[in-house]
């Protein structure tokens, strides 16, 4: 629960910048200036304004979020800042992913599980290329081979006085502790909002401000093959945001996702992972997979980090169905929500038969502790059982089909 003290904090930030959007609109009411000019003006003459820290659900919606709340961009409707759910609807919602990886690490053999919850999970520039065209936005993705291009690149935006969303590496930027086995395993993306000296401000779901230094965070920009040195800029003066029709594409694009018949990337991923729990004959299965009892701890931890926290995005997306209610007049979303939130009742059950509340992983990995991953790999080399999340997850695939069910029948 949100304190006093956190409570102030937050008003706080949220009246700086009022008073900098107020600023920003003044001086370019009186000077013609652009945008972009006009607030480095501003910026520059008052040290007290800086970047508001939102925090977030998920890394790739809240980073669009964060951006466009930053940028004053405000839902005509509302004359708030667009929300995470909001943005995640838009992108066409919620989608399901099933992937058992075998690693070695330190030598011993461990096993990660990676869940897909959003909409092209698999396919992040395309999910954020599709977005923002979405949305009406003049969003550039750049991407180079070049580290000397890539960082001009994104020192031009900042010296615009403009944010700028980075892909990395986590391990290889550092500032989560992350192990060096988790090198080139990647991360979500983040905010780069300021250059500092030879630092870098970040937002990575961020809460306090995280400064990294320049040569980590080109570094961590470059690890990654699949989105080496890839940013994604957003020009504020070239914003033609139509709610009403995006949020009815985003509609239609979750029905349609949801309803294809892909068991890596859509629903049936839920009933394959339930079937694999028990499934003796497939080599992917978990009695063979798991058949020396290794390996157990990075299975269970990787199912709660991935899933914990609302990161399962089902009851956000229940969040945007309210909102879509309200905005389009359609009463009939807002039972759809309820049976979103119902789903996410049953992700509650899944989280817990991975960690059960009170497990010392399972707070390690809640403080974002380092220790997390000595913990993890010591339950890798130790024979355990592997978590009884079958019947779980059968409810849930059940009351995310129904929820379907009801979506397409709101169209």
């Amino acid at each position: 629960m949100e304190s006093e003290a956190e409570r102030r904090a937050k008003e706080a930030v949220m009246t700086t910048r009022k008073h900098l959007k107020s600023l920003v609109r003044e001086r370019m009411r009186k000077t013609g200036e652009p945008y972009t000019v006009a607030r480095r003006h501003i910026a520059d003459a008052d040290a007290h304004i800086s970047w508001s820290l939102r925090g977030g659900v998920h890394g790739d919606t809240a980073a669009l979020a964060n951006v466009l709340a930053n940028l004053g961009v405000v839902a005509p409707h509302t004359g708030e800042p667009l929300t995470e759910a909001m943005v995640l609807g838009v992108g066409g919602g919620l989608g399901a992913g099933y992937i058992l990886w075998e690693f070695n690490a330190h030598q011993f053999r461990t096993r990660v599980l990676t869940l897909g919850f959003r909409r092209l999970w698999q396919y992040p520039d395309r999910w954020a290329r599709e977005t923002t065209s979405r949305l009406g936005l003049h969003a550039e993705v750049h991407e180079t081979g070049s580290a000397r291009a890539a960082a001009a690149a994104l020192d031009a935006q900042l010296e615009r006085g403009l944010p700028a969303i980075a892909w990395i590496d986590t391990y290889t930027l550092g500032h989560r502790g992350e192990p060096e086995w988790r090198d080139g395993y990647g991360g979500a993306p983040l905010i780069v909002y300021e250059r500092v000296g030879d630092s870098y401000a970040i937002d990575d779901l961020s809460t306090t401000r995280v400064l990294v230094p320049a040569e980590r965070l080109a570094a961590a920009r470059a690890r990654v093959g699949s989105y080496k040195h890839r940013l994604i800029t957003i020009d504020p003066e070239r914003i033609d945001l139509d709610l009403r029709p995006a949020v009815e594409e985003g509609l239609r694009l979750q029905v349609e996702h949801l309803s294809e018949r892909s068991d890596s990337f859509s629903l049936p991923a839920w009933r394959k992972w339930g079937r694999m729990t028990t499934d003796v004959r497939n080599k992917k299965g978990w009695p063979t997979v798991f058949a020396d009892g290794l390996g157990t701890g990075s299975l269970r931890a990787s199912i709660y980090a991935e899933a914990a926290h609302g990161a399962h995005l089902r009851g956000l997306y229940a969040d945007f169905l309210d909102e879509a209610a309200e905005l389009l007049d359609r009463d009939s979303l807002t039972e759809v929500a309820t049976a979103w939130r119902q789903a996410a009742a049953c992700w509650d059950q899944i989280i817990d038969a991975a960690l059960a509340p009170g497990d010392e992983l399972r707070e390690a990995i809640d403080r974002e502790d380092a220790a997390r991953w000595e913990l993890q790999l010591d339950r890798d080399q130790t024979v355990g059982k592997l978590p009884e999340v079958g019947e779980p997850v059968a409810a849930m695939y059940q009351a995310e089909t129904y929820a379907l069910e009801l979506l397409a029948s709101a169209q």
